[in-house]
């Protein structure tokens, strides 16, 4: 079990530290991470990121470009992720 936990622990920093530029090379701006946060129903309350983009478009293309690409190459099956891109209102 260790093994795992540390094989985790290294993944999430390897994705942490190619994720963070990808996102703000996509023009990503990073409003939360890692705040309090209460979950309801079946929600996810552990490490929470909000990031807000210019537009619903430039949030697909920050996810889907070569760099972030890569940090999920590095993050693997290493966390369970819940990952949404929501368009917002003005």
């Amino acid at each position: 079990m260790t093994c795992e936990v540390k094989d985790q622990a290294e993944k999430l920093a390897a994705y942490n530290k190619l994720a963070g530029p990808a996102v703000k090379a996509g023009g990503g701006r990073i409003l939360a991470r890692d705040s309090r946060v209460v979950a309801h129903d079946a929600g996810i309350a552990e490490r929470t990121v909000l990031i807000e983009f210019d537009s619903f478009e430039q949030a697909v293309a920050a996810h889907e470009s070569a760099a972030y690409q890569e940090a999920l190459i590095a993050l693997s099956d290493g966390v369970e992720r819940d990952f949404r891109i929501v368009e917002g209102i003005d």
